[in-house]
This record gives C-alpha cells, sequence and structure tokens, in this order.
C-alpha cells in the first residue's frame, strides 16, 4: 500500500459496487439505540455485530483469547484508582503499567477500554457473561461519580490534571483518558442498552461543558496541543444518541483547527507529529460529516485516509515509526525500526477505513482492511490474549507482548477492543443485497429479507471461499463477493457446484450474482494468491515477500531469546539483533527468490541463495525473531 499511486485498476468500477443509499449508521454494528439523526447517508452499511457470528476458525480462536483474558481481570482490581479517587474504600491490589496508582493515565483501560471491550463482545458473540461484567462496572462507576460530587467527573486521578492542563503545566493527556471512560460508557448503552451508562456519559460531557465554558479560542488551541484522543467522536455519538444539540456543538468545541486545516486544503503537513495523537480526530472528523452533512469533514478525512494508505503505510498494512510520521510522503528507507508501527495505528486506521468504504464503496478500503486485519492485528494477540505495542520492522528482532496485569499500554486497551469486534465489516449491504467483504468462517442473519448467509472457509490457508444461502422462502438479492487487489489470476465462481458461472478479468473488484435464490444454494469463489515482492518506494533494493494479503516473514531462530526479552517492554531492544543475510534477488516485483514448501500450507523459502532461509505469514510468528523487510542485491 506504499506505492504512492493514487489510482488503481478499481477506481473507475467503484461507483458501480455500492448502487443504493443506505439508511441509518450504525458504529460497529450497533444496536438501534445508535440511531443518528439522517444527514449523509452512507452507500453500504456493514451488518451489526448482534447479526453476526464467527464460525470455527482463527478468528473465533483469536476472539476466544481475547474473551478469556478479559474475563480474567478482576472488576475490583480495576476499580481499585475509581473508588480511591471517589473516596470509596478499596482493599483491592492496584494494577500495574499504565493503570499503576501513580501514572497518569490510570484509568484508561479499567474503566474505558475495558467497558468497549465487554459491550462488543456481547454485541460481537452475545456473551451474556461480558455484558453482565460491564454492567457490573457501569454500577460501581456511577456510585464513584456520585460520590467524587463534581459536577460529573469521573476519573481514576483527581479532576486537578485539568486544572494543570489549563494552567499549562506538565501533564500527561488527561482528555486522552477521559475518551476512554465516556466511550466505553456509551458504547455500554450502545449495544448492551445500558441505560445507567448513559446518563454517567451524559454527566461526565456535563463537566467537560462547564469546564471548557471560560476558555477561550486561543488558550483552548494551545491547550489542544496535549493529546485529547477521540474526543469529537465520542461526542459526535452521544448527540447521536440523545439528539441533544448541546453535545453536537461540544463536539465541534473539540475540532483541532491547526491539524484539520492542512488536510482541508490537502496539504501533507504530517511529518513530526504523533500518529496515534492525530488519527483519532479524523475519526470524528468522519462522524461530524455524518451528523452533519459538513462536506469539509468529509474531504479531511479522505484526503487524510488516503495520503496515509498510498504515502505512509508499510506492506503490513501498519504506518508510523517510534510513535510518529518522522518522513516526508513516501520515505521509508530509514523508518524500519524497533519501535515501527504503533498497534493502535492500525486499530484506529481500519476504524477510519469503514468509514470511507461506507461512503464510496471503493474496494481499496477493504484491500487496505485485510490487509492491516491479516497483518498488523492477527499475531498481535499471544495465545493467552496478551497484546502488542510495536510490530517491529527491524530485520533480527523479535515480537515483545505485554502482562497480564503490568501492562495496561494504550495498545493492550484498542487490541481488546479489536480483538472482541473480529465479526465487524465482513458482511455490508445496501438496498439492493449483500456484500461479502473478508474472507473469514462466520454467518450473517438478514431478517428483513428472511436470510441467512453461512462463509465457510480456511482462508488465508486456502484461496477459496463457501457461501451456503438459507431461506425458507425464495429470495432475490445480490450476492456481491469483493475480488481483491492482489488475485493473481482469473477468479471464479460456481453455482452448486456447476461449470463456473463468472470468470473476470483482473480489473474486475466484486462478482455479483443477481438471482432468486433458494435454501441451500451454494457459491463457490476461487480467489488464487500468489508470491510477489514490494520494494520500498524510496530504495527499491529493500523488498518485502507477500503472499495475496499476507506479509511473509523470514524465520531466523530463537538465539539469545529469553520470556523476559518478549513479555514485558514495549519493543525489542534492538542493541540484541542479529545480522540477516541479503538475497541476491531479480528485477521488479519478481519473487523468484521465494518458493512454496510442497505438503505444508503458508510455508515457505528463499530459492537460490547460500543458506535456506524458511518464510510464513508474519500473524504466525511469535517467540522468535524475524525478518519481514530484506536487503537485496542484483
Amino acid at each position: 500500500m506504499n506505492s504512492g499511486r493514487d489510482m488503481t485498476r478499481r477506481e473507475w468500477l467503484a461507483a458501480a459496487t455500492a448502487a443504493g443509499a443506505g439508511a441509518a449508521f450504525f458504529p460497529h454494528g450497533a444496536s438501534a439505540h445508535s440511531i443518528r439523526p439522517e444527514a449523509a447517508p452512507e452507500k453500504l452499511q456493514a451488518f451489526p455485530m448482534a447479526q453476526v457470528r464467527l464460525r470455527p476458525g482463527i478468528f473465533q480462536k483469536e476472539m476466544e483469547a481475547n474473551r478469556r483474558y478479559l474475563d480474567s481481570l478482576p472488576n475490583d482490581r480495576l476499580l481499585h484508582m475509581f473508588r480511591v479517587t471517589a473516596g470509596i474504600s478499596s482493599s483491592a491490589e492496584p494494577l500495574g503499567g499504565w493503570e499503576a496508582p501513580n501514572v497518569e493515565l490510570r484509568g484508561h483501560f479499567a474503566g474505558g477500554h475495558i467497558l468497549t471491550a465487554c459491550a462488543l463482545q456481547y454485541s460481537g458473540a452475545g456473551d451474556d457473561e461480558m455484558k453482565r461484567k460491564g454492567d457490573a462496572l457501569v454500577a460501581e462507576l456511577a456510585r464513584c461519580q456520585k460520590a467524587l460530587d463534581a459536577g460529573g467527573y469521573l476519573g481514576a486521578y483527581p479532576a486537578e490534571f485539568y486544572g494543570r492542563l489549563r494552567e499549562g503545566k506538565k501533564v500527561w493527556a488527561p482528555f486522552y483518558t477521559y475518551h476512554k471512560i465516556l466511550a466505553g460508557h456509551l458504547d455500554m448503552y450502545t449495544h448492551c442498552g445500558n441505560q445507567q451508562a448513559l446518563e454517567t456519559a451524559e454527566r461526565m460531557a456535563g463537566w467537560v461543558e462547564t469546564y471548557l465554558k471560560p476558555i477561550g479560542d486561543e488558550q483552548w488551541a494551545r491547550m489542544q496541543m496535549v493529546e485529547h484522543g477521540g474526543m469529537n467522536e465520542v461526542l459526535f455519538n452521544l448527540y447521536a444518541a440523545t439528539r441533544k444539540e448541546r453535545y453536537l456543538a461540544l463536539a465541534r468545541r473539540f475540532d483541532h483547527k491547526r491539524f484539520f486545516d492542512p488536510l482541508a486544503e490537502h496539504r501533507d503537513e504530517l511529518k513530526g507529529l504523533h500518529a496515534n495523537t492525530n488519527i483519532p480526530k479524523v475519526i470524528g472528523a468522519a462522524r461530524g460529516y455524518e451528523l452533519t452533512g459538513d462536506a469539509r469533514y468529509r474531504d479531511i478525512a479522505e484526503y487524510f485516509w488516503h495520503e496515509v494508505t498510498s504515502q505512509r503505510t508499510y506492506c503490513t498494512g501498519g504506518t508510523s515509526n517510534n510513535e510518529g510520521w518522522r518522513t516526508d510522503p513516501g520515505k521509508f528507507a530509514t523508518e524500519l525500526g524497533p519501535s515501527a508501527e504503533e498497534c493502535c495505528c492500525s486499530y484506529n486506521m481500519m476504524k477510519l477505513t469503514r468509514h470511507i468504504y461506507a461512503w464510496s464503496g471503493d474496494p481499496r478500503a477493504m484491500d487496505f482492511y485485510e490487509r492491516s486485519l491479516f497483518n498488523m492485528r492477527l499475531g498481535t494477540q499471544d495465545r493467552d490474549g496478551m497484546k502488542m505495542y510495536y510490530l517491529s520492522l527491524a530485520p533480527g528482532l523479535w515480537k515483545t507482548f505485554g502482562t497480564p496485569y503490568g501492562a495496561f499500554w494504550c495498545c493492550t486497551g484498542t487490541g481488546a477492543e479489536e480483538f472482541a469486534k473480529l465479526a465487524d465489516s465482513i458482511f455490508w449491504r445496501d438496498e439492493n443485497g449483500i456484500t461479502v467483504n473478508q474472507f473469514i468462517s462466520s454467518e450473517v442473519r438478514w431478517p428483513e429479507k428472511g436470510l441467512t448467509l453461512v462463509q465457510e472457509t480456511h482462508f488465508p490457508e486456502e484461496d477459496s471461499t463457501t457461501i451456503t444461502l438459507r431461506t425458507k422462502d425464495r429470495a432475490t438479492v445480490d450476492v456481491s463477493i469483493r475480488i481483491p487487489d492482489w488475485a493473481a489470476r482469473r477468479a471464479s465462481a460456481t453455482i452448486n457446484g456447476a461449470k463456473p458461472v463468472l470468470a473476470l478479468p483482473l480489473d474486475a473488484p466484486y462478482i455479483t450474482l443477481k438471482r432468486e435464490w433458494r435454501d441451500g444454494d451454494r457459491i463457490r469463489v476461487t480467489l488464487p494468491m500468489g508470491l510477489r515482492t514490494e520494494s520500498l518506494p524510496d530504495d527499491p533494493s529493500i523488498q518485502a515477500a507477500m503472499y495475496g494479503p499476507l506479509a511473509l516473514a523470514g524465520r531466523l531462530g530463537t538465539s539469545g531469546l529469553t520470556r523476559e526479552m518478549i513479555y514485558g517492554p514495549l519493543g525489542p531492544d534492538a542493541a540484541k539483533s542479529i545480522s540477516v543475510p541479503a538475497i541476491t534477488a531479480g528485477t521488479g516485483a519478481s519473487a523468484g527468490w521465494i518458493e512454496p514448501v510442497r505438503g505444508e500450507p503458508l510455508a515457505f523459502r528463499t530459492n537460490g541463495q547460500k543458506n535456506e532461509i524458511r518464510l510464513s505469514p508474519l500473524y504466525r510468528i511469535f517467540d522468535e525473531r524475524y525478518t519481514v523487510y530484506w536487503n537485496t542485491i542484483r
């Protein structure tokens, strides 16, 4: 995704892939509690997660590992610092990491991300136990808010932190934390129907309104240089839930003029900025467009998305190095470090991508989403649900993960959310039919049409997917299946095992099947994958190996690695890397130096090199050294 091209073979077809206007937007596939006033209808909607279920496969396993981790966190420990701050007695053992009593972001996970994750787990899996966990947290946090008696303020640290922000004194990021807590409560209302959570959220918003009232624009502009997360987005969503104009005005107050103005003028001034401080602001702009119809918001979001995905994204779909964009557009050769690709950035870029796709139906958005999903989300959680912070791109290093009670990084929180909503964005719909955008073992119910689609696939271990339609009566709907941009040969589809009904040229973005469907009809789509390489645009001698959407990693062994090196650090120690041999390669995108290992799915090896090195998808690497990018010689 870093070729620098603005156009692909699909752009001219994009409009045809998403005909028809959508109904009200449901963020994250939410319930009817999130119905918003109509302003800018989408071309496509993701099916609400309550209508989608994962079936056995790698994504269901990832969701279950995350769920076990969420369940392992005792509510009393999560609530400890909120209770202490509110003057309520607590004998629980404090959490560590970024939730420790002396850390200025405490509360962001314990009263924020955890609520969102519980709500999403309930919506995406019908998990009543996670709903009960979230409901119990909401009740106790409401008790803390009442005990504080501070105009609706709720936090795991005193409100004086915001006084330091107002006075220009050093403080980490108080509104970043406030956003997470507010969003967690709103998600508990949106997905679980918890009315108490909405009441707490409204009181929290009332405190913000009072806090900002005496602050002038010039002072506020200085204060906005301190990270404030997605405060604009959550306030737009609160407006959508309540239709109270005061929250719309409050959301607009968080518009960051200094960041938005260049984007609105299509100027890339991202160099030197902290990546994940700013991506959530753009998500807020996207919600602002959907709720107000303000075209400037859409322009900001679309320009930013296209610029980051085409000019500031690695082969994995990730972005940032050492948490920032440190170079001019298209410059990557100096950015392959141990602190490359903060995981939060991918979480938020995928979140933004859902908006971009809903408006346009452009399949490039779902191509990017897939690339990020398989390379930047899969493989950044271990078997016990521990999350990563950085996904290193420095050759010879390794992955690092958090610990159960001693991390609680920002990426622990966004990871807990991401792995709770893996059922999102698989199936989309418009007024004419249903679109399958991700190849994940799953099923979707469309009660309005009396239709259920069951997708059975072992993708990416196999290059096909089978979709079975279940209906009591005959159903006439269009069924479209995305043809990814990585398809190496012609895609094909069969219905009920007959000869291929359609063989498309490489330019086709979707297979669309129009017919009257009967119960049990089966569509099988074949999407052949192939090997290729992707080079850095500013140094073609640095290449990555790709297979379909998958970034392949060279497996370099476990020499010198200890558990302490893998579990605990934000990222690997660059001083403990090992050397990686250069590859003798051909020209262009030829992948002649890689070949598959027969009889082993998704296993590859170098070809024609002095020493053979095995390769596998990056998401399969856990406790060993690896490289994604290779120095090549001709």
